[in-house]
């Protein structure tokens, strides 16, 4: 922001970074659980190993929880004066 970046480019930014991780994270993970599911299944009641509507509320939940993660540390970095943040470094 002291080199001319908007608040909004800010916050563009650092959602951008985070969720590009967290679309990584859920793509490796959805398919880990899937390779892995069979290997579980002594352990479900009342599911099937592969069961899409549960992959799909997991992932949804840790999307949610991922972007509030993302979205808390971007609105701060957003609102952080550029003079007060120079002069702290």
């Amino acid at each position: 922001m002291a080199l001319g970046a908007s608040r909004g480019s800010v916050l563009q930014l650092v959602m951008g970074q985070g969720l590009r991780l967290v679309l990584i994270g859920l793509a490796i993970g959805g398919v880990a659980a899937v390779a892995l599911s069979g290997t579980v299944r002594a352990l479900l009641f009342a599911t099937e190993p592969r069961d899409a509507a549960t992959f799909a509320g997991v992932a949804l939940v840790l999307a949610v929880v991922a972007l509030i993660a993302c979205f808390l540390p971007a609105r701060r970095a957003s609102s952080v004066d550029p003079l007060v943040a120079l002069r702290g470094e």
